[in-house]
């Protein structure tokens, strides 16, 4: 289901809410956004479809365009536009009234039906075609932040981001550049050595320290010797 319900009337702010639709739709993907003349199909109840989307999503924006609050069908309880906000309002989803264009003035309550005096309340973000890229970016910034579900697939990645996947390595892996914070690390059917980091690592293996250590593992068929200090004069020779 849509997260994102976009509200709008036809010859008063369509061709913003089309612009709205379209990078919303390119920043959290096409499924996300609703727009009743993009996503309702032909043949389907459109009655149905808008009140069910409506109630279903996790924020409405409403676009208003200059002759939005004088609109006579406005005061009419049967208007669609009207009726999505106020279905919003009674579901508690939270709704963004964004100003089309400059000329577009802030909601006062006085020129509102009294069941949408409260959006003059409301924040509202100004969208400004000519310039639309500051006013796009605040209003899909503003739902990231209302809808978690929504996830921008246009924010790059921070540079020092590292992804690793290392599958059937023969031979030598080398992870570079700087790790920060904890590494898991699981190797199965490991035959040789192995070592991550600075430091020493013993990996299911004998270790001394200090000099003169010796360990022999298996059978040792012939002799030992040791040289320590530049001598190799064994204790008879001296």
């Amino acid at each position: 289901m849509p997260e994102v319900f976009v509200n709008y009337r036809t010859g008063d702010g369509d061709k913003t809410a089309a612009v709205i639709d379209r990078e919303l739709s390119h920043r959290f993907g096409e499924e996300k956004i609703f727009r009743a003349s993009k996503s309702i199909r032909p043949g389907s109840p459109y009655p149905e479809e808008l009140l069910d989307n409506v109630r279903n999503s996790s924020a409405l924006v409403a676009v208003i365009g200059p002759g939005w609050t004088s609109a006579p069908e406005l005061h009419d309880e049967n208007d669609w536009v009207r009726r999505e906000i106020v279905e919003a309002l009674a579901y508690g989803i939270p709704v963004i009234p964004v100003l089309d264009g400059r000329r577009t003035e802030r909601l006062r309550s006085s020129e509102l039906p009294p069941e949408l005096a409260r959006l003059a309340d409301y924040q509202s973000v100004r969208l400004d075609l000519q310039d639309a890229e500051s006013g796009l970016t605040r209003i899909a910034k503003t739902l990231a932040e209302l809808v978690p579900m929504l996830l921008d697939r246009t924010t790059a990645e921070r540079p020092d981001t590292v992804h690793n996947q290392m599958r059937d390595v023969y031979g030598t892996g080398v992870q570079s550049r700087d790790i920060h914070g904890d590494v898991g690390t699981v190797v199965k059917g490991n035959q040789g050595s192995f070592h991550m980091g600075k430091g020493n690592q013993y990996n299911n293996s004998q270790h001394f320290s200090g000099p003169g250590a010796t360990y022999v593992q298996g059978n040792n068929e012939g002799g030992i010797r040791h040289t320590f200090g530049g001598s190799d004069k064994s204790e008879d020779d001296r």
